[in-house]
């Protein structure tokens, strides 16, 4: 068989394994290790398989089958490196999440290629001060010395993704301890039902990936309890809550009903006792505490018979000042016309209603004569008074 032929053969078979394979794959296994290689089919056996072969038979496959399998003829541009075909059956995130879970790190060597960005980061380094600081500032480094060791202050990306690694650069990283070779298949494009997936949209973050999920779901249990809609998941919240709000609202409107009841009255009566401070009302036990004792304060005031002496002095008092001005008004009846007109009526002096102590029986005996006096005073005011000329006719008599 000729070497034509057996070209021809090879692309038949890649055409049947693109054919029978919903999900199809672009690898690059540059810098790949033979030994790690045989290690990863035998772990990937049963859920992946590799078939590699020349970049022009893997074109001249795509262009064959393009007319069944549409837009698969897009992987044509990402045949870079050492190409692979990738066959599976699962769907492209979990082949990509595989085969990264099976990479290992390795230290760079000058001429490979950084798969993606090579950063230092910033900290403390174990280099003492010396040639070392000029070669970290060749790279754009910043630097300071501190303890006698050399810190980093900034990180800092000294290749890109994309870029081939000096010498000088993958000699630093190897000085610094950093890895950044990972050693394993690197899927670079997937194409499954017409669609083509780069390498930056499969590499997702498993863990961010679930919690999106969840706090998606967070929102919207969220929004369909506010927005008031029923589902198996939001009715019993949906229930209680409106049953929180119909009591908040009794309680505010003071409505009366099994559940507020109790809440309502204890209000009213925080409410009446803050009213009763503010007023400086006794307080409900402090009223009951008192009458015992406001009844037994009054029973010997009721008893005492000691309080008639104190009344009959006061009697005595008023009456006193009474009598004299009787006095006054006889004594007038003697005087002279003229000096009836002339002389006002004498007030009674207020130091004459004092009177000394006397003995009970003296003073009962003035107090008779002064009644006598004062009835016969009041009998005589009610007499006309005499005239001048009654007065004058008196006298000759």
């Amino acid at each position: 068989m000729s070497n034509q032929d057996e070209k021809k053969k090879l692309v038949k078979k890649v055409e049947e394994l693109l054919k029978g394979s919903p999900v199809v794959g672009i690898v690059n296994m540059h810098a790949l290790p033979t030994a790690q290689l045989q290690r990863m089919r035998e772990k990937l056996r049963g859920s992946v398989d590799l078939f590699l072969t020349k970049k022009r038979l893997i074109r001249f496959a795509l262009e064959n089958v393009k007319a069944e399998k549409k837009g698969i003829e897009g992987l044509e541009e990402f045949l870079k490196g050492i190409p692979a075909l990738l066959l599976s059956n699962d769907n492209p995130f979990k082949v990509f999440s595989v085969l990264q879970k099976n990479k290992s790190k390795a230290a760079a060597k000058g001429g490979q290629i950084a798969p993606n960005d090579i950063k230092i980061p910033a900290g403390m380094t174990q280099f003492t001060p010396g040639p070392i600081i000029s070669e970290l500032g060749a790279f754009g480094l910043k630097t300071k010395v501190s303890d006698g060791k050399i810190e980093i202050l900034e990180d800092a990306v000294v290749v890109k993704e994309g870029e081939e690694i000096t010498q000088e650069i993958a000699g630093l990283l190897s000085k610094m301890g950093i890895e950044p070779m990972e050693i394993g298949l690197d899927l670079v494009a997937v194409y499954e039902a017409g669609q083509i997936y780069k390498k930056d949209v499969l590499a997702i973050d498993e863990t961010e990936y679930a919690n999106n999920f969840t706090q998606a779901q967070s929102w919207a249990f969220n929004l369909a309890v506010e927005a008031g809609i029923m589902t198996t998941e939001t009715t019993e919240l949906m229930i209680q809550k409106a049953a929180r709000e119909v009591k908040a609202l009794a309680l505010e409107a003071n409505i009366l009903t099994d559940e507020t009841k109790e809440e309502i009255l204890a209000k009213a009566e925080a409410h009446g006792q803050a009213v009763g401070k503010d007023l400086n009302l006794p307080a409900k036990d402090a009223v009951k505490e008192d009458k015992p004792e406001e009844a037994k304060k009054e029973e010997p005031v009721k008893e005492d018979p000691k309080e008639e002496p104190a009344k009959e002095e006061k009697k005595e008092a008023v009456e006193e000042p009474k009598k004299e001005e009787a006095k006054e008004e006889a004594k007038v009846e003697d005087v002279k016309p003229e000096e009836v007109k002339e002389e006002p009526k004498p007030e009674a002096p207020v130091e004459e209603a004092k009177t000394e102590e006397k003995p009970v029986e003296e003073k009962k005996d003035e107090t008779d004569e002064k009644v006598a006096g004062m009835v016969d005073a009041w009998k005589d005011k009610d007499k006309p008074k005499p005239t001048a000329e009654d007065i004058i006719k008196d006298a000759k008599e």
